[in-house]
């Protein structure tokens, strides 16, 4: 007696066929650290990006989130650098009000260059 019959003639669901080696893939912190600092790149996108190396777009967002807790560095040349910001408030005045109204200056400095920006 038959339980199951399974109608051939039905269209079924996508089928990858893989061929190779059929292994898990190994690597390297330098090769995880080029394809997340591709993923960085402006006009990237991470699906993309993780197509072109043949990896789920949640594996990379693994990668980037381990990059982004230091515990994977990316090429020397697209590390992010981040500068501290200094705040210094005007003098108050009796009131409690800035004494000088001075429009807000703010200056980005950063390898040796300075370029100020009025607000």
């Amino acid at each position: 007696m038959v339980e199951h019959i399974v109608d051939a003639s039905e269209r079924r669901g996508r089928i990858d066929i893989r061929t190779g080696v059929g292994r898990r893939r190994r690597w390297s912190g330098e090769a995880k650290g080029r394809v997340v600092a591709e993923s960085y790149e402006p006009g990237a996108v991470v699906s993309e990006v993780a197509r072109r190396h043949d990896i789920t777009p949640q594996h990379l967002f693994s990668w980037r989130k381990s990059a982004r807790a230091g515990r994977l560095v990316l090429p020397a040349e697209v590390t992010p650098t981040f500068v501290p910001v200094v705040t210094t408030m005007g003098e108050l005045g009796t009131a409690g009000v800035v004494a000088n109204r001075r429009p807000i200056v703010i200056e980005i400095a950063g390898g040796g260059s300075s370029g100020r920006t009025r607000r």
